[in-house]
Parts: structure tokens; C-alpha cells; sequence
């Protein structure tokens, strides 16, 4: 026998170079009580979680997707909305930072008001302006309930050059539509920093809601 006694390399023993799975980082901002936990857990998870606690600091979670043929791993960082829950955290919750959610609650109009104070926030941490922004107005469910009219969510959006998405974490119909806004942001930074690829920075977008029909498994063309 030969020294070691190891068997041969079966077929599963890879001779093919090792390819690392690129990681984006995507952080999730906005007010409390506007669900930004439960969407990370919608989108990398697959469920709505039955009970959820205040966000002490910075929450991580993370999914693996596959776009046109490559894995991807996209990290969430969810952070508190309260600011005494933040200080401590906040200089290492923007570093090195891929794209940015900002979140606001359509049954609440100061959530949508403090947008503002978040997008400040962002820019006072010298977030890049190529970083790709979408805007998310969750519990659209709650239609009774509704303080924040599309149109008005899509001038904001528009203004700040971003994309808008209206969903809900808690209804599973609205599944597909919270894994598109990570996926969109997957995409487009998968373009930006693929040399074969256009510039998807060179032109402003144009806000608009968006309705994808996808995939919700992670293997989706682009919804952007």
C-alpha cells in the first residue's frame, strides 16, 4: 500500500480551480416598527418570523443566489431604527457597503417623512453616489390602513434617483416581490463590476413601481 493508505481521488475529488463566490453587501435602513427585520427574514429565509424583538445594533443574514450562472452570496445587515441602539454600530454598518434599502412603513406617514434624515445619514457616511438605492414601502397589505399614496412614494423615488418597490413581508403572495428587490440590486451589481457587461450607472433610472414575475428560488433573470 501506498504511504498514507488513501484510496485514489474519486471523480468527486475536483480538479477544477476553485471559484469564489462573490459577496454583496446590502444594508437595510429606515424607522422602527417599519419591518425591516421581517423582510430579511422573508428573503433569506422564506418566512415571516412569529414574533420579532427591536433590533439591538446590527442583525446579519444571508442567502446564496444564482444569476446567470453564478453563485452569489448577498449579505443583509439589518440595523435598529433607534438612534440609542445605533451609535455604537453605525460606522461599521456602512463600511464597505454594496447598496442601500431604505424602508418605510405605507400605514405611517413619518416614516415616510424620515426618509430623508436616513438618506442624510447615508450620504454623512460617504456612501458612493454609483451605490446602487431602492425604495421599499412595506405592509401594503394593510390597504384599509394606507397613509402614503404610490404616487407621492414615486416622486420621492424619482427624485432621489431610485427604484420604488410596495410590498409586505407578512403576506406570502407578496414573496416574490420582496426577493426582487435584493435580486435587482444583485443584478445590477453583478453588471457593474463584470467587465463584459455595460456601465448600468451611465444613464439615471427612472422611478417606477415594479410587479416582477420571477422566480422566487434565487435563479431569476434580472427584475430590474
Amino acid at each position: 500500500m501506498a504511504a498514507g493508505g488513501g484510496r485514489p481521488p474519486g471523480p468527486e475529488s475536483s480538479l477544477e480551480p476553485y471559484v469564489q463566490t462573490r459577496i454583496f453587501k446590502i444594508i437595510v435602513i429606515g424607522d422602527s416598527n417599519v419591518g425591516k427585520t421581517c423582510l430579511t427574514f422573508r428573503f433569506c429565509g422564506g418566512t415571516f418570523p412569529d414574533k420579532t424583538e427591536a433590533t439591538i445594533g446590527v442583525d446579519f443574514r444571508e442567502k446564496t443566489v444564482e444569476i446567470e450562472g453564478e453563485r452569489i452570496k448577498v449579505q443583509v445587515w439589518d440595523t435598529a431604527g433607534q438612534e440609542r441602539f445605533r451609535k455604537s454600530m453605525v460606522e461599521h454598518y456602512y463600511r464597505n457597503v454594496h447598496a442601500v434599502v431604505f424602508v418605510y412603513d405605507v400605514t405611517k406617514m413619518t416614516s415616510f417623512t424620515n426618509l430623508k434624515m436616513w438618506i442624510e445619514e447615508c450620504n454623512g457616511h460617504a456612501v458612493p453616489p454609483l451605490v446602487p438605492r431602492v425604495l421599499v414601502g412595506n405592509k401594503c397589505d394593510l390597504k384599509d390602513l394606507i397613509q402614503v399614496p404610490s404616487s407621492m412614494a414615486l416622486k420621492f423615488a424619482d427624485a432621489h434617483n431610485m427604484l420604488l418597490f410596495e410590498t409586505s413581508a407578512k403576506d406570502p403572495k407578496e414573496s416574490q416581490n420582496v426577493d426582487a428587490i435584493f435580486m435587482c440590486l444583485a443584478c445590477r451589481l453583478k453588471a457593474q463590476r463584470s467587465l463584459l457587461c455595460r456601465d448600468l450607472e451611465g444613464r439615471p433610472a427612472q422611478a417606477r413601481r415594479l410587479d416582477p414575475a420571477h422566480d422566487a428560488d434565487g435563479k431569476s433573470s434580472c427584475p430590474c
